[in-house]
């Protein structure tokens, strides 16, 4: 078809789905409320997202990178990993995957993916395995996909693994009748406004474990108390000798930020979480027409599995060329008219900032460096029309 010199199909359309009437919403708040820091909003948010995502416990926090940063903190603060520790991550994920294992004194230790599910699978981390010990994995799920989770925690299990999901990419994603992001201890999520669900900034941990989710609070908050309920504030200022009436608002119980968020962001979030799951589906519907066009090419591209997933909520379609010149023959062929990116932050073992602090011989990680070099991704945003669905079929196809 040809192509129309007005269009450009961006990742995203809008800062929110309706969102009109969402701003609307937004500015009566705003003008009703007398305060705007962390408060009711921000525990509703975690209480419906914890249920929507059917874990016990949510720490919203003010972006996805801080949640990954938390629960790495809250882990260390609760002696369940120790500086040190040596801890896999999936070589194919977002910097700020990986950047808290180094602040915070851990040995990062990357693990490599499969080329037709783009994450770690239980073959790649069994050969990590064999290699070197690990306290922790920090999974990222990619885009949407998975490969075969469900054994990957159970090695994890048989290995004494603690195992962190990064979902900040898949929220809405379902394997084996479980959400992802349910696999593990605990797991990370991103509410940017180019992902799945919009508050403009704004992120998540979620978990079962009730300890680990105290410890969040306070990480989230100085190392102080004031976000916990009455009642686990009393223990722990009985167990502190802290005079509640002067000291107990300036006492700092364990290593802490400032990683908050606000009534705005809370408020947001629990306008769109009405909206998430038609968000989820209509994403779906987007990412299987063009898919299922798009990926039976396979003298251009590598196959990409998605079958074995119950539901698919992306918020990108990735594509692994087969050259580097069929990459960026599409890079050129997209100017001005389609969106492109990298997938994700590539290997990020190639990365300047990992190859600066990390001097350690590398575990070669050849299927992520080939989508470093390979890969692009362009957006599958609820906004797509039919008539730009099929411009992008006609482009990639």
């Amino acid at each position: 078809m040809p192509y129309n010199d007005n269009i450009m199909i961006n990742l995203i359309k809008s800062t929110f789905i309706n969102e009109a009437d969402t701003k609307k919403k937004l500015s009566a708040f705003i003008l009703k409320s007398k305060k705007l820091s962390i408060g009711d909003e921000c525990r509703k948010f975690e209480h419906n997202f914890a249920k929507y995502q059917k874990r016990n416990y949510c720490v919203l926090v003010n972006s996805g990178s801080s949640a990954n940063l938390a629960i790495i903190q809250a882990l260390l603060n609760l002696g369940r990993l120790n500086r040190g520790d040596k801890v896999g991550f999936s070589a194919l994920t977002w910097s700020t995957n990986v950047m808290p294992l180094i602040e915070l004194g851990l040995k990062p230790v990357p693990i490599d993916c499969e080329l037709d599910t783009l994450n770690v699978s239980p073959r790649t981390l069994e050969v990590v395995l064999k290699q070197q010990p690990l306290k922790m994995l920090f999974l990222t799920n990619l885009l949407g996909f998975c490969d075969d989770i469900s054994k990957i925690a159970t090695l994890c299990k048989n290995n004494n693994i603690l195992l962190i999901e990064d979902n900040c990419e898949s929220l809405g994603s379902v394997y084996k009748g479980k959400k992802l992001g349910n696999f593990g201890l605990a797991s990370t999520f991103s509410f940017y406004v180019g992902h799945h669900m919009s508050t403009i900034e704004g992120g998540a941990v979620c978990t079962d474990d009730r300890n680990l989710e105290m410890m969040l609070q306070f990480v989230r908050a100085h190392g102080w108390d004031r976000n916990l309920t009455e009642d686990r504030q009393l223990k722990i200022r009985i167990k502190n000798h802290v005079n509640k009436t002067f000291y107990s608002r300036y006492t700092f119980y364990d290593l802490g930020y400032n990683l908050r968020a606000t009534e705005i962001q809370g408020f947001i979030g629990n306008t769109q979480l009405q909206y998430l799951d038609t968000i989820v589906n209509k994403r779906e519907s987007n990412f299987i027409k063009m898919a299922k066009a798009i990926y039976r090419n396979s003298m251009r591209y590598f196959s990409i599995r998605y079958d074995h997933l119950d539901v698919v909520s992306n918020f990108a379609v990735p594509l692994v060329c087969r050259t580097q010149k069929i990459r960026n023959e599409l890079v050129k062929k997209c100017d001005e008219i389609v969106e492109i990116r990298p997938v994700v932050g590539g290997d990020i073992t190639a990365q300047p900032f990992y190859k600066k602090y990390i001097k350690e011989d590398l575990l070669e990680c050849p299927n992520a460096r080939l989508i470093h070099k390979q890969g692009l991704y362009f957006g599958n945003n609820p906004e797509l029309t039919n008539k730009e669905i099929k411009t992008l079929i006609s482009i990639f196809s």
